[in-house]
Order: structure tokens, then C-alpha cells, then sequence
């Protein structure tokens, strides 16, 4: 089965040893997003809101760097820092996904990655 890494200069570069994704198949597993902009590679500006946003954001164009979208997702992962806002999680998960909802797991955490609020990761299927 092939192997391909997904990169795109439309969501942060990593700031690790990882890739942003990774294609085996028609499975592809996106590594954890943080709000960073990947223009400046900073936080996003504002309320946890803005930062649940830009981590949508942030997953959707590596999806499309795979050749999805957030659609194809079947598994989510949310990483919280506080997990009050998770009804803020739900509310704009619901802008970017439609039923079928992927499988999803939310985790509350000490810290994270920059001091950012909220990490989520993805795996997709692309039945394409």
C-alpha cells in the first residue's frame, strides 16, 4: 500500500517531527492543528471562538492538500484546556460538518502546544 505525505502551505508548516498528514490508501490521518496562522505562525488573535475556527480552517486545507475535505472526516479528536468550551466546539463543528458526523472524542488537557486552547486531529477516508 502506498505512502504519501500531505503538505500545504495554506495550514501552519510543522513545528516538530511530524508531517501535516499522512495518505496510506485512501486513509489519511491529520496530525493534531493548533489556531496558528500559517502566514505568521502565531496564535490567532482573540476569543476561543477565533481559535476553534482557525483549527477548522487549519485541518480543511490539509484535507484538500489530500484531496478532501473536512466531509470525508471519520474521526476527530478535540484536545480542550478547559472543557467548558466544548458547547463552543459543537457550535462551529456545525458550520463545517453535516450528518453523518464523524466518530468524535474530546479530551480535556493541561496545557498545549504555544499556549493554545484548543488541538484537534482528523482521519479521513477518501472513497473517491
Amino acid at each position: 500500500m502506498s505512502r504519501a505525505i500531505v503538505q500545504t502551505e495554506q495550514a501552519p508548516a510543522a513545528i516538530g517531527t511530524y508531517s501535516q498528514g499522512v495518505k496510506v490508501g485512501a486513509t489519511v490521518y491529520l496530525s493534531g492543528q493548533i489556531p496558528l496562522d500559517p502566514a505568521t505562525m502565531q496564535l490567532v488573535e482573540g476569543d476561543i471562538d477565533a481559535q476553534i475556527r482557525q483549527v477548522f480552517d487549519n485541518l480543511a486545507a490539509v484535507a484538500r492538500a489530500a484531496g478532501g475535505s473536512l466531509a470525508d472526516a471519520v474521526k476527530l479528536n478535540v484536545f480542550l484546556t478547559d472543557l467548558s468550551h466544548f458547547a463552543s466546539v459543537n457550535r462551529i463543528m456545525a458550520e463545517h460538518f453535516s450528518e453523518p458526523y464523524p466518530a468524535r472524542a474530546a479530551i480535556g488537557v493541561a496545557a498545549l502546544p504555544r499556549g493554545a486552547q484548543v488541538e484537534m486531529d482528523a482521519v479521513l477516508v477518501l472513497e473517491r
